[in-house]
């Protein structure tokens, strides 16, 4: 059986991705490894053993296109609210909270995020299928 172990996104500016994803969803470095031409540095908490990796092209000086499919990452918190007023104090500029319902049914409450390179990350309330 597969498990999910990271997920990779190419940044311009590793000091600066790195200080957003420490502030914004409590990641850490946990390996960084140096290469002649990109550098993979490996972000993660104990909340999980999933890990986002980042991916610095060293002669990289233009904005990475993104596209326009709706890729996101996506994390899940006890307290939503805190973690939106937290994220807001911080100057990150956190989305509205959106409560998702089917049939009346509350099937999520989430905000999303963007970090400093354009990438969309979901911060969901534990509830439901949403651990």
């Amino acid at each position: 059986m597969a498990k999910a172990i990271h997920s990779m996104i190419r940044v311009l500016d590793e000091n600066r991705s790195v200080a957003f994803y420490r502030t914004a969803l409590g990641l850490d470095i946990a390996e960084r490894l140096d290469f002649d031409t990109f550098t993979l540095v490996y972000l993660s908490n104990d909340a999980s053993e999933f890990e986002l990796e980042l991916t610095i092209n060293k002669d990289r000086t233009e904005p990475y296109a993104l596209g326009d499919g709706y890729g996101h990452l996506a994390l899940s918190v006890d307290d939503l609210d805190a973690e939106h007023l937290r994220l807001t104090e911080a100057g990150l500029n956190p989305g509205k909270i959106v409560a998702f319902e089917r049939d009346g049914v509350l099937l999520a409450r989430f905000f999303f995020l963007v970090d400093p390179d354009g990438y969309k990350i979901e911060v969901l309330k534990r509830h439901g299928r949403y651990k």
